[in-house]
């Protein structure tokens, strides 16, 4: 597998001596863009569905103390990306499913609730992830599809 403090090199015959910046800053970037995501739409959810509210301290708290934490453990950072990408993947369904039943539901959008089509695009969309997230398992587990690697 690639090391992460590696993945540059990749870009240096394309982008120079630059390419180490501009991966950072893509890294970067990449990273505050789903925390922010991830922060907004816990947000929205808890107050919106559940009425909860939670301070915003704790809320930024709760997202950054898992990287510190590796961080602060020395663990290879390229195990741990991965680890909270596999994470997020299995994680990603129980959204989507609620988001097609919400969207779908005349009491609960109105007017603006999906068409046919689109709901059954939807639910084709969240098949299919749900698919390769059990075919995921099933590679994890050694009892399906290898994931290639060595």
């Amino acid at each position: 597998m690639a090391e992460i403090e590696t993945a540059y090199r990749t870009l240096a015959p394309l982008l120079g001596l630059s390419a180490a910046s501009l991966f950072v800053v893509a890294l970067l970037a990449s990273g505050f863009s789903s925390s922010i995501v991830g922060v907004m739409a816990g947000q929205v959810i808890m107050q919106g569905f559940v009425s909860i509210r939670i301070p915003l301290w704790l809320r930024r708290l709760v997202v950054m103390v898992p990287s510190f934490a590796v961080v602060a453990a020395g663990m290879d950072v390229t195990h741990a990306l991965v680890l909270s990408q596999v994470v997020l993947s299995l994680v990603l369904p129980i959204p989507m499913v609620a988001l097609v039943r919400f969207t779908a539901s005349r009491d609960v959008m109105g007017e603006f609730a999906n068409t046919r089509l689109t709901n059954a695009l939807a639910v084709t969309a969240t098949a299919f992830v749900c698919l390769l997230n059990g075919i995921l398992l099933f590679a994890i587990a050694g009892l399906g599809i290898p994931m290639g690697g060595s």
